[in-house]
Parts: C-alpha cells; structure tokens; sequence
C-alpha cells in the first residue's frame, strides 16, 4: 500500500466519522428540542432539527 493509498484511507476514515457525528448531533438537538446554530452566508441563523 502506497503513501497516497493511505492517505485516502484515512480521509475516508475520517467523513465516515464525521458524518456519524452529525448525525448524533441532530438525534441529540431533536431529543432535546433544541435548536442548530448554522452559519449561511455571513449570517449566523438557528433552525429546528427535522
């Protein structure tokens, strides 16, 4: 296995982990009924979990 090989592995380690992440924090903010701070443009704007 080459250098790159690994290091696309390992990128694909990592989406794979942070897709499990944000899907935990959306069951998290439904669960608590709490709203999700994203950012759109240049504004910063809060929305309900769906």
């Amino acid at each position: 296995m080459t250098t790159k090989d690994k290091q696309i592995e390992l990128k694909d380690k990592i989406l794979k982990g942070l897709e499990k992440v944000y899907e935990k924090l959306i069951e998290f903010k439904k669960e608590k009924n709490s709203e999700l701070v994203i950012m759109e443009g240049d504004k910063i704007v809060k929305i309900k979990p769906e």
